[in-house]
């Protein structure tokens, strides 16, 4: 099963050109699940909902309920801005969380969860878009709190593990992450374990979802960073779930256009048991 993280930089830049380049990259993925953020919609068209018929796929879309911020940055009062989700399967089950924030940075981000309908599982899914301040680590690491307990009510029981993802605009070795993984520090819901993919990948690959050689990015002279996140829970039965590789795409031009100031994350996961090899 292979599942996608992408911030799609809502309607900034020439929208209109990487509109095609992101479909175009979504195309050459093949994903089975996509978590997106930053999905505009305005009153015509919802850009969740063109991919999703371009791709063939299901899909659903939580709209932020306070998008002016957003708004004043593009001079466009018409133009809503939320996270999506596409999927192979049918989306049986929809859920939203707002973040919670102080007003001086609160823009309306949230936490969307799907449940999933495979012929033989349902997957529990989330995507998710965390604050972007950069001195505001305290303020995400209440935002993954609340994010971890609204996991925990909504996967249900299902054998596959929970998928989480996200861009939660923080590095790796950050406070947030190490909370919401729950292996290196307490977990906030006792017993829930949260492992970010990109352990599984080599060592050398390219890394950076947040990189200056996209120019989207250079403009703002920040390092690079990976702050897009494929978050699974360990695997169900027989290994079901189980991280096989990752990767970096999305993270070059496509005809000369950049599709997003973010790279997207890959991750393919066994979405069959794991065959268990006898011992001698």
């Amino acid at each position: 099963m292979r599942v996608v993280t992408w911030n799609l930089w809502w309607r900034f830049g020439p929208w209109e050109a990487r509109q095609k380049a992101i479909l175009a990259e979504l195309r050459d993925l093949r994903p089975d699940v996509v978590g997106l953020q930053e999905v505009w919609a305005d009153g015509r068209e919802n850009q969740a909902e063109w991919l999703a018929a371009e791709l063939g796929m299901h899909w659903a879309w939580a709209p932020s309920p306070a998008p002016e911020r957003w708004r004043r940055r593009i001079g466009d009062h018409t133009v809503d801005i939320g996270n999506a989700v596409l999927s192979r399967w049918p989306v049986t089950d929809r859920r939203t969380l707002r973040l919670p924030a102080p007003p001086d940075i609160d823009d309306g981000r949230l936490a969307l969860f799907t449940r999933l309908a495979t012929p033989s599982y349902d997957i529990p899914f989330f995507t998710t878009h965390l604050t972007s301040a950069l001195h505001a680590s305290a303020v995400r690491c209440r935002q993954v709190a609340a994010l971890a307990e609204f996991v925990a009510e909504n996967w249900g029981d299902t054998p596959f593990p929970t998928v989480v993802t996200g861009d939660f605009n923080a590095w790796p070795d950050s406070d947030e992450i190490r909370l919401f993984g729950g292996y290196r520090t307490a977990p906030v819901v006792p017993g829930q374990v949260f492992f970010d993919a990109w352990q599984y990948a080599a060592p050398d690959a390219p890394w950076a979802t947040w990189a200056p050689a996209n120019p989207y990015v250079a403009a703002g002279g920040e390092p690079g960073s990976r702050i897009d996140y494929i978050h699974v829970s360990p695997p169900g039965p027989a290994g079901l779930g189980h991280v096989r590789s990752v990767h970096r795409a999305c993270d070059g031009p496509v005809n000369g256009t950049w599709p997003s100031d973010h790279a997207a994350v890959v991750a393919d996961l066994a979405d069959v048991p794991v065959p268990r090899v006898a011992v001698p």
